[in-house]
């Protein structure tokens, strides 16, 4: 058995100084996950302001996410080379930068090109966060590290929305990325004066060119392909087709590559490790369920039940306050609760949450979009740290920040693939839905009153059609997402067996015992 953690490093901060650097790390994170989604709400405010099409304008989403999703497996790497500190602070002092840039993009052109260098500066933050709390803390209270590291993760798709949406509706579309100044030169400051004396040993590692080809070729494509592929019909599309065929060979010639190379870019040995493998996957395919819930409750809300883009976000606000509440109670059962319980606890809570909404109507009140909510906020508050100590057992220290930054390179793949799957499912369902719905109603006594009915009213024959037309449409989005809503239960409910795959993490103090 390995010495203690800390005891091969820096010893961990104490009071005051640790709890100030802890916020800002925690910081940086929310900054990072909340441009991820802040921008969404805002896309139609955005196009109409700069004069383009709907369509157009959601290159402002894909070019973040291309550009993110080559820059965080990257970050073992640059870590490696310039130091954790280093590249954490430079990362949160370029994003800062992009952001202001993207709040001063004069044209369509110009913002997308603002958001690439935003999402690629984005990288390292979350890992490198991360990697940088773990440091700080002592063993026995690492479980506490991850604690405020998730807390941040989880608030930040849960305030996007609602921030998104308050600015877009009384402000300039431009504030959303300039609230990101004063915050980013404070984590900047705060981190670098605290933690420069800290900085992990570089190596001068070789860039491996070939890799990183590679890499951006095949992220990029698979990002796009998963942005544009819904509006496209997919694979009836010859560029989608194209695309997803680049995607497929840059991946494995990926794959082979970096397992082969003697200094990869990206390292892939990681998953050597069982519990790095299986709990990489069983943390991706839960926040695929989680990620594609949250998207697709606002969308019915806003497009459907006639809700504003802030009060979507305001529906959402309550998992995020119970997570908060609730998450320090789960880091300090971390270090005395196998991870693997915690794990099965939270698929559950995820599991009757997703299930509640099954059952929601078209007249649902407020409260009963908010009650599954809460018990989804009892899920969040344990399923990042959770599944984290679990990934990053036995993993050594100076392997951390590739192994962080490999888990969330994959966690926002799988973000993408099921954003892409659950919007296409939700438009075909509600097509299945509509169908059957009209050969219900047809021509017969079903249609027949119900247009008496409204023209009795003062309805012309025209007005009554649609109304009727309304009513099936708004019914069928209805079916289509209680649909996906009971499969996103069953789904949680089966990640519990994948957990138990994992054995318990090692030592009952901390998520990274080392062998």
């Amino acid at each position: 058995m390995a010495a203690p953690t800390q005891a091969q490093g820096p010893a961990p901060l104490v009071g005051g100084q640790r709890a100030l650097i802890a916020f800002a790390l925690a910081l940086g994170t929310f900054m990072m996950v909340l441009d991820s989604t802040i921008a969404n709400v805002s896309l139609p405010t955005i196009a109409g302001n700069l004069g383009v099409s709907s369509d157009n304008s959601t290159w402002v989403i894909t070019a973040f996410a291309v550009a993110n999703g080559v820059a965080v497996p990257l970050t073992g790497w640059l870590m490696g080379r310039f130091g954790v500190v280093r590249t954490f602070c430079t990362a949160v002092a370029a994003f800062t930068v992009a952001s202001f840039l993207c709040g001063i993009a004069w044209d369509l052109p110009s913002l997308i090109a603002f958001r690439i260098l935003q999402g690629a500066c984005a990288g390292p933050m979350m890992p490198g966060s991360q990697a940088l709390l773990i440091s700080i803390f002592p063993a026995d209270k690492r479980s506490t590290a991850l604690g405020v590291w998730s807390m941040t993760t989880l608030v930040g798709p849960v305030m996007g929305p609602i921030l998104g949406g308050y600015i877009s509706d009384n402000y300039h579309w431009s504030w959303i990325f300039l609230i990101n100044i004063p915050f980013g030169i404070f984590t900047t400051l705060i981190c670098w004066n605290g933690l420069k004396s800290r900085e992990t040993p570089t190596r001068k590692l070789p860039i491996d060119t070939m890799g990183l080809m590679l890499l951006v070729v095949w992220v990029g494509s698979l990002q796009i392909m998963l942005d544009l592929g819904k509006n496209a019909d997919w694979f009836n599309d010859p560029a989608i087709c194209v695309l997803a065929v680049v995607a497929a060979v840059g991946f494995v010639a990926w794959i082979l590559w970096e397992l082969t190379d003697a200094n990869p870019a990206v390292d892939l040995s990681l998953f050597a490790n069982r519990n790095f493998a299986i709990g990489t996957l069983a943390f991706c395919l839960g926040y695929a369920v989680f990620f594609a819930n949250t998207l697709i409750l606002p969308l019915w809300l806003q497009t459907q039940l006639g809700y504003t883009a802030t009060w979507a976000g305001l529906i959402a606000a309550p998992s995020g306050v119970v997570a908060v509440v609730i998450s320090p109670l789960a880091a300090r059962l971390s270090g005395k609760v196998d991870a693997r319980i915690l794990a099965t606890i939270s698929f559950l809570a995820f599991a009757v949450s997703y299930w509640m909404r099954s059952n929601l109507v078209t007249g649902a009140t407020v409260f009963d979009f908010m009650l599954p909510l809460l018990v989804q906020g009892i899920a969040m508050s344990i399923f990042f740290l959770a599944m984290v100590t679990i990934l990053l057992d036995g993993i050594a220290p100076p392997r951390i920040p590739s192994a962080t930054g490999i888990s969330n390179f994959a966690r926002i793949v799988a973000g993408s693939f099921a954003a892409s799957i659950i919007t296409t499912a939700w438009d075909r369902r509600e097509a299945l839905h509509q169908s059957r719905l009209a050969e219900a109603v047809g021509q017969g006594m079903p249609l027949q009153m119900a247009s008496e009915a409204l023209q009795k009213m003062g309805a012309s024959s025209t007005q009554a059609a649609a109304a009727v037309t309304r009513q099936m449409v708004g019914q069928a989005y209805l079916l289509a997402s209680t649909d996906l809503f009971r499969v996103s239960a069953w789904l949680c409910a089966a990640m519990v067996v994948i957990v138990w795959f994992t054995r318990r993490p090692k030592g009952g103090h901390g998520p990274v015992a080392a062998d």
